[in-house]
């Protein structure tokens, strides 16, 4: 549910911005460069514009492909037939007529940096390939997660990590018992936040022992942060 509202912010406000300003050029709107831990998975952000036609005819039919080089990494064609590299991989996002050509790359691996570009084709009107890249910084492992604790009449311990994986979420153990929370937000275009909250009633045996977060990212890495419960 996240992803789609995202997708319809994404809409209303960043491609009215790009037409408003520039009706009349062909631009791709999109991150230059996105870390991304290997193993995982990232949603590039893209939103295009076009010259109007001059022309009456009506706009129906949208090509749009995502490039490495001379090869094909992503397509919104149905049963189009990608490398070996890049099947069951890649997932065309965006719909191009409502020109957002969003794409997700999973099970990132060290040779995914690109740089890709954005190529969309209109049968009835022109193609272009857009001149600006994306390039992925391939990350081998993940950063320690952040911690924070509070000590009232209960222990409240918050365990957070930022990724690029909206579709696939970390997931969170603890290693003491309680009532587990979670959320996640959007920071920006390319990365999320996401928040694991424990609870639980301190008990004598717990004064100046360690409390420890482990985080699964997708791809099967792991990162781990401890804490000293001071009571």
């Amino acid at each position: 549910m996240e992803l789609k509202l995202w997708f319809s912010f994404l809409l209303l406000n960043v491609i009215y911005d790009v037409q408003s300003q520039s009706a009349s050029k062909w631009i791709a709107n999109m991150p230059t460069n996105i870390p991304v831990l290997q193993g995982s998975c990232v949603v590039i952000p893209c939103i295009y514009t076009y010259p109007k036609p001059t022309s009456k005819r009506i706009l129906n039919r949208w090509k749009g492909f995502w490039m490495k080089g001379k090869t094909i990494v992503s397509t919104n064609i149905p049963k189009w037939k990608l490398t070996e590299e890049y099947k069951k991989r890649t997932q065309f996002l965006g719909k191009l007529q409502g020109r957002n050509c969003t794409m997700l790359l999973d099970a990132v691996r060290p040779t995914d940096v690109g740089p890709f570009y954005f190529r969309i084709e209109m049968p009835q009107y022109k193609s272009f390939s857009y001149p600006n890249t994306v390039t992925i910084d391939v990350k081998s492992n993940p950063e320690p997660p952040s911690m924070s604790v509070r000590v009232y009449d209960k222990v409240t311990a918050s365990c957070s990590v930022t990724h690029s994986c909206p579709t696939i979420l970390p997931r969170f153990s603890w290693s003491h018992p309680g009532s587990v929370s979670s959320r996640s937000k959007k920071l920006n275009t390319w990365q999320w936040e996401t928040e694991s909250t424990l609870t639980f009633v301190p008990q004598t045996t717990d004064s100046n022992m360690p409390l420890s977060c482990t985080v699964l990212y997708r791809g099967g890495k792991r990162a781990k942060s401890s804490i000293i419960i001071s009571i």
